[in-house]
């Protein structure tokens, strides 16, 4: 399977026969029954070149996936599904620009973010290029001013702070590229504030010069109403301090909504475009990624995209057995759908890579975490998982005893870079041995004879030896995957990012799922909305009296208990506030 030759794609293909009805799907079901109680030290015992057969190498990252439960028959027939269910047609359709997002009738066009003109791969007419062109342009333009400090504030103080203000996709992606290239950073500092609690915002600006600092806030259609009311809460901070006339010299946005925009007050030079083809969790690449750019430079940022496009082009030209995001894609769908795996850990040894799990949670858990196929007829399987995890080694220490000994299988996948950019080198050969001996420790565990034999030559007798055997037995064959990237670096970074970005996609076109789209999201947006609009205090003002001159009709729209805690809030708010 190579994906660069693929057709055209008919994106009206997209809704597919149910997945359960496929042969190939059947075949894999037989074939689950004979292998499932396989054993990975019985696999690796009798293939003397296992590692050798699963694993692979591209854009700088090692993959290990030989510690998984399959077989070669396995991986064969799960190429083989990745090709009935139009995989490779669908990518290229991706790359196309096809409108693949049926639901909001968009293109899904991250990849031309980080296109090259030089070596294209995205095939769309000649103005959209410009455009992105330009994007980073502006993107170099700012960063640069900012950070030689040809930028200043209002009262021509160069600019120490960075706040950027955003939620979702607008601020997961560029917070974690911020921290994994911390030592990088020779720019203005860079804080983020995503969550609406005042606490937030506040503790962030405790420690801030207005004079000397400047937001980014970042929404597609400035109207989220977590970064709005953080960002109106942010003006006024300023204009406290330095008048309303500075806020064109200290806010700057990155969104589709240019007239909402000039009407906070950003002058418009300072508004970067946010493509309408690009969805959140999917625009670290665009102008969403200009604090990355004003913390390490521009320069840094092309090497991120760079690493991306190298990924990109590994995925569209790699054959299926030697692709590393159908590799993974694969691999995982194989647990969730016959092994009942509801979970993926993502365990990053690397204190950098700290939020990388919190990216992939949106990532994975917003694009497939869907109940009905692209046509609208609902799946009658399990789709994504609950994507989670934390860095190694801190995370050994917590849940681990779960991967090891509890009742659930959960695949692991393990990050690690070879490389120490510090000079605590002895600090990073313990963090190297760690990562290997979790991912050899899951799959070996440690038996009843070889606990007994430790137990007794310790001096313990025989009775105790019977009564902790039990409990320190742990049976092993927990599957993992190992990816060793040869340093954390912009473009491995840029490559992993990418590389599971696909994975979700190839997942999300096996499954015949919208990957692009997230309305249960916006449900959420809009109940907050409404129950917004009846916690207020101030019963003396027309806006309250209107919707509270009927109580019980305004209980009426909600159920018992949110009703219930909506008065509860009051009474308790009221009491602390000192009201009669």
């Amino acid at each position: 399977m190579t994906l660069s030759g693929a057709d055209a794609f008919d994106v009206s293909r997209l809704g597919m026969r149910s997945l359960l009805d496929s042969e190939i799907w059947r075949a894999l079901g037989e074939h689950h029954a004979l292998v499932r109680s396989l054993d990975l030290r019985t696999l690796f015992a009798n293939e003397s070149d296992r590692f050798d057969r699963h694993s692979l190498e591209a854009c700088g990252i090692l993959l290990d996936y030989s510690k998984n439960r399959v077989t070669c028959e396995t991986m064969g027939l799960l190429f083989a599904l990745a090709d009935e269910r139009g995989v490779p047609e669908q990518a290229r359709a991706m790359f196309q620009g096809s409108a693949i997002n049926r639901s909001e009738g968009q293109a899904a066009l991250h990849p031309l973010l980080r296109d090259s003109r030089e070596d294209p791969l995205c095939e769309v007419d000649v103005s959209m290029r410009a455009c992105v062109e330009g994007s980073l342009q502006a993107m170099e333009d700012f960063s640069q001013a900012v950070r030689s400090g040809a930028w200043r504030g209002y009262r021509g103080d160069p600019i120490e702070d960075i706040v950027h203000i955003g939620i979702g996709g607008s601020e997961l992606g560029p917070k974690m590229v911020c921290r994994a290239l911390a030592p990088l950073a020779d720019g203005p500092r860079v804080h983020f504030v995503s969550n609406i609690d005042g606490w937030a915002l506040l503790s962030t600006l405790g420690h801030l010069s207005p004079a000397r600092t400047v937001f980014v806030v970042a929404s597609k259609t400035f109207t989220t109403q977590e970064t709005m009311v953080n960002a109106h809460s942010a003006r006024r901070w300023i204009e406290d301090s330095l008048g309303s006339e500075a806020v064109a010299r200290h806010f700057v946005a990155i969104t589709g909504a240019r007239r909402k925009a000039l009407e906070f007050g950003v002058d418009p030079q300072g508004i970067f475009d946010i493509p309408e083809w690009v969805g959140g969790r999917f625009s670290l690449w665009s102008s969403v990624g200009l604090p990355v750019a004003l913390a390490v430079g521009m320069p840094v940022f092309r090497k991120l995209l760079a690493g991306a496009h190298a990924m990109d082009r590994h995925f569209l030209s790699a054959p299926g057995d030697r692709n590393m995001p159908i590799i993974l894609a694969l691999i995982g769908i194989w647990y969730i759908h016959f092994f009942g795996s509801q979970t993926h850990a993502v365990v990053a040894y690397d204190e950098r890579l700290d939020r990388f799990a919190a990216h992939l949670q949106q990532l994975d858990m917003e694009s497939n975490g869907k109940r009905v196929r692209q046509d609208g007829t609902r799946v009658e399987h399990p789709t994504g998982p609950i994507v989670w995890g934390e860095p190694g080694t801190g995370g050994q220490h917590a849940f681990f005893q779960l991967l090891h000994q509890g009742t659930p299988l959960v695949p692991v996948d393990f990050i690690v870079a070879a490389a120490c950019d510090h000079s605590l080198f002895e600090h990073h050969r313990l963090l190297i041995a760690n990562c290997l001996a979790q991912s050899q420790a899951l799959m070996t565990g440690r038996c009843e004879k070889e606990l007994r034999a430790d137990l007794l030559s310790s001096g313990a007798d025989l009775d105790r030896t019977e009564a902790l055997v039990p409990h320190r037995v742990t049976e092993g064959n927990r599957p993992s995957n190992t990816l060793m990237l040869e340093r954390l670096d912009p473009f491995t970074l840029g490559a992993l990012i990418a590389l599971y970005e696909h994975k979700v996609f190839v997942q999300g076109a096996i499954w015949g799922v919208n990957s692009f789209d997230q309305w249960g999201v916006e449900l959420g947006k809009k109940v907050a909305g409404s129950v917004a609009n009846e916690l207020h205090l101030d019963v003396s003002s027309e806006k309250a009296k209107a919707i509270f001159q009927d109580r019980d009709r305004a209980d009426a729209d909600r159920d018992a208990s949110t009703a219930g805690l909506i008065r509860a809030w009051k009474e308790r708010a009221g009491r602390a506030r000192g009201d009669p």
